[in-house]
Formats: C-alpha cells, structure tokens, sequence
C-alpha cells in the first residue's frame, strides 16, 4: 500500500513541477537491494528517483515503477549521460530510456564537466528536449566556471545543477550562480555520508527539534530552496529521510549552520575539470 504522495515541489525554469525529496541509488545493488529499496520510498510516499546509466540499476528502477502501479505521471525520474558517453549523447539517452523501460525521462543530466565532450552533449540535450524524451535538462558536478561556460553557448538554460552540497560543503558562491541564472540546485549526498553525522552542533539542532541529525540536514536543503536526494537501502531510514515535512528550521538556527562549511568534500571534486 502506497502512502499518500508527498507533494511539495518547486518549479524549474521550463515551469516543470519537480519533488523536493527524492531517493538516490548510487551504490544501490542492482536486484533486489536497488527493487526493495524503491518499494519503501514509494511506501512512504516518495516519487522522485535519481539513477545514472553508471550505476548499473536503470532496468530495477523500472521494474520497480511497473510494479507500484503508481501512474507515470505522477512520478518524476531521473538518470545521467555517463563521461564516456558523451560524444554519442543521444544513443546513450535512448539506451537508458529502453533500460528503465520509458518513453521519457523526467531529467537528463550530463553527469560530469568532461573538458572535451561536455559542450556536444549539451547540444544533443537540447535536441533531445526538443524531441521530448526528456522533459528537463540539466548538469551534475558544474562549478561556477563550468556553468558560465554552458551558458555562454546554451540554447536552454540548465534547469537542474545537481551538486554534492551539506553544511559542511557549503558551496555560496555556486549556490547563488544557480539562483542567479535561474538553476535549481539538487543536493547529492545531503547526509555527508554520515561523515558528521555526529557532529555536536548538529546533535544539539536535532535535540532542539526533537529529529534525528539526518533529518535536520535534509530539511536544511529544503528550507534553503534545493532539491535533495538522501540515498538509503534500509526501509527504516527511507521512513525517516521522508518525515522531515512537518517541521522547519528558524532562520536563526539556519543562519548557525551557515558558518559550519568546511569545504568537507565526501564525493569527487570537479574543480579544475
């Protein structure tokens, strides 16, 4: 039994209506782990799914869709060009799009800025738009200069920048690059890989508002007007990663956790690609 969706969106740059929280699969087994796991976000009420091509379990999240018998409509799924792919975008597009066993993906993202093959790509995601099989465009890992860059030549303006971001990688200057071109920032990896999960400072915000740390550190993406993806294998903590929409952070105590950036990275560093 599917619980009642949970809705609350924001509208990207082409007026798509996108969910706030979803579940990531990086690193999710293919099988059973990868079919489970998209049960229990869907149990909860979760609609939102972000594969990649790379992560080897595009054919489960499909299954895993036909099984749930939500509506296509009502879901919004995810999945990335992967860097050798690049230069044959749209052929790789299709091949996800026959693995997931879709017409069409909601969001389809360069996953890395390769220096050589990044500014091709994009075209072929501009005509891929156009074509409709995919409904959004965007890019994952893009720095500042890499965004100016894409800019600078782009048809369609990126809707999506999809970015290791936490407080302890609070990346400003990106952050307001995205919100200044209208790019919404989607946040991979929120729980820092639960690096800080117990972190004093974060302990006693969860203390305060009667949640666990990790949910203080989802909500603070959502309050900061992201999109976060919390990536769990365990029916348990999909659960928890859900139930972060019956409460908000003061602006005070989000101002506190805007000095806790420590430019902690838990993921790859695109600076310089």
């Amino acid at each position: 039994m599917n619980a009642s969706p949970l809705t609350q969106s924001i509208r990207l740059n082409n007026g798509v209506p996108m969910p706030v929280l979803g579940l990531g699969v990086w690193k999710t087994k293919s099988g059973k782990e990868c079919k489970d796991a998209l049960h229990w976000a869907f149990e909860a009420g979760i609609r939102h799914v972000d594969t990649a091509r790379i992560y080897g379990n595009e054919e489960d999240v499909g299954t895993a869709v036909r099984e749930s018998a939500i509506p296509r409509k009502d879901l919004f799924i995810t999945t990335k060009l992967w860097n050798g792919d690049q230069k044959e975008a749209r052929k790789h597009l299709e091949l996800s799009l026959r693995n997931l066993g879709m017409d069409y993906v909601d969001l389809y993202l360069i996953h890395f800025p390769i220096a050589s093959t990044r500014k091709q790509a994009w075209k072929e995601l501009e005509k891929a738009y156009k074509d409709g099989l995919a409904k959004s465009i965007g890019v994952s890992n893009y720095t500042v200069p890499h965004l100016e860059e894409i800019l600078s030549h782009a048809e369609i303006v990126p809707a999506i920048n999809q970015v290791e971001f936490h407080p302890f990688l609070n990346q400003t200057e990106l952050s307001r690059k995205c919100s200044e071109h209208g790019i919404v920032l989607e946040a991979y990896s929120p729980l820092a890989h639960g690096k800080r999960i117990s972190d004093p400072k974060l302990v006693r915000l969860a203390e305060k508002y009667r949640k666990t740390p990790a949910q203080i550190l989802i909500r603070w993406a959502i309050d900061k007007g992201f999109v976060v993806i919390p990536k769990s294998v365990r029916k348990e903590r999909i659960r928890e990663n859900s139930e972060v929409f019956d409460f908000a952070l003061t602006s005070e105590d989000l101002a506190e956790m805007e000095t806790w950036n420590e430019n902690f990275r838990t993921c790859w560093d695109p600076t310089g690609a």
